[in-house]
């Protein structure tokens, strides 16, 4: 599998990553899929802290075991649980930061993280005590990069320009073009490197799967509409998810797409756009010329 360097660091990431979220919580089975993801040249994982509670981060950290080596270790942080109590709070702060990481670490099985993200983010944070805390954290060892995962231009651009980060997780697939409008040319300006996440749109963009309901901007009867007219483009080598996928990884800032899996055909399917041609720059004008150019609804 093709490998890029993440922005301006010393991680080279695999073009395709798997996106930990969708594996569930069944050990064996999320286990073989992270397997034989690593088999197949996989070697980006990202998980957080955030998901299934930390259980997520377990099993990925005991997947990895013997294997940490073949692994660019993703994990995120910022949304703080509070015991006894249900869902969570936005925490950007230095002493939690700190803090969580120890956490991440236990759960992971490991004594450092590759790429630690802070976990979205607001123009109205203590940014400068956020990338304080993530300064610290390089500077002892416990992380290797740091970066953002976040939709929001605003906070995107401060971070851009303040931090050392190295990368920018972001929506980014043929439902999701706001990052073409203005994310992704900054970061292609400044060096830093994209992870594209949800470049199937949650299963509307994957071969073989009928869409239920509609995605953000396309009602069920436009995404269906789309889907016929995404298919007039594919080809013997190329499928509906391999095309999207590819998609994703068209504009020079992306390094990696991280398309999640929850069983090993959807793994599979995945990967195997690691072996489809690339698209043109014809191939590209077609898929926006049958798609929406979406933008960006300011939030702070």
């Amino acid at each position: 599998m093709k490998r890029n360097r993440l922005g301006a660091s010393d991680l080279l990431v695999g073009e395709i990553g798997l996106g930990c979220m969708s594996l569930g919580t069944e050990e064996t089975k999320a286990t073989a899929i992270i397997h034989e993801a690593l088999e197949l040249g996989v070697n980006l994982l990202d998980t957080a802290d955030l998901y299934d509670s930390g259980r997520n981060e377990e099993l990925v950290g005991k997947a990895i075991r013997g294997r940490r080596s073949q692994v660019v270790l993703a994990t995120k942080v910022g949304n703080r649980r509070i015991p006894g109590q249900d869902g969570w709070v936005w925490d950007p702060s230095k002493a939690y930061i700190l803090s969580a990481a120890k956490d991440s670490l236990k759960r992971l099985g490991t004594d450092y993280i590759d790429l630690y993200q802070l976990h979205g983010g607001t123009i109205d944070d203590p940014i400068d005590e956020t990338i304080e805390a993530f300064e610290q954290l390089k500077r002892e060892g416990v992380i290797r990069e740091y970066g953002i995962s976040s939709i929001r231009p605003n906070v995107i651009r401060e971070y851009a320009a303040r931090s050392a980060i190295v990368s920018v997780m972001n929506a980014y697939s043929i439902v999701d073009r706001r990052a073409e409008e203005e994310v992704l040319p900054l970061l292609r300006e400044k060096g830093i490197g994209v992870i594209a996440r949800g470049p199937l749109a949650s299963g509307a963009l994957a071969a073989g799967r009928e869409p239920v309901k509609g995605v953000p901007d396309y009602e069920l009867a436009e995404l269906v509409e789309l889907r016929e007219r995404l298919q007039e483009l594919t080809t013997p080598e190329r499928s509906l998810t391999q095309l999207a996928i590819r998609y994703s990884l068209s504009d020079p800032a992306v390094a990696v797409a991280i398309p999640g899996a929850s069983s090993r055909e959807q793994l599979l399917r995945n990967v195997a756009a690691a072996d489809s041609p690339e698209l043109t720059a014809e191939e590209i004008e077609a898929v926006r010329r049958v798609s929406k150019a979406n933008r960006y609804v300011q939030h702070r």
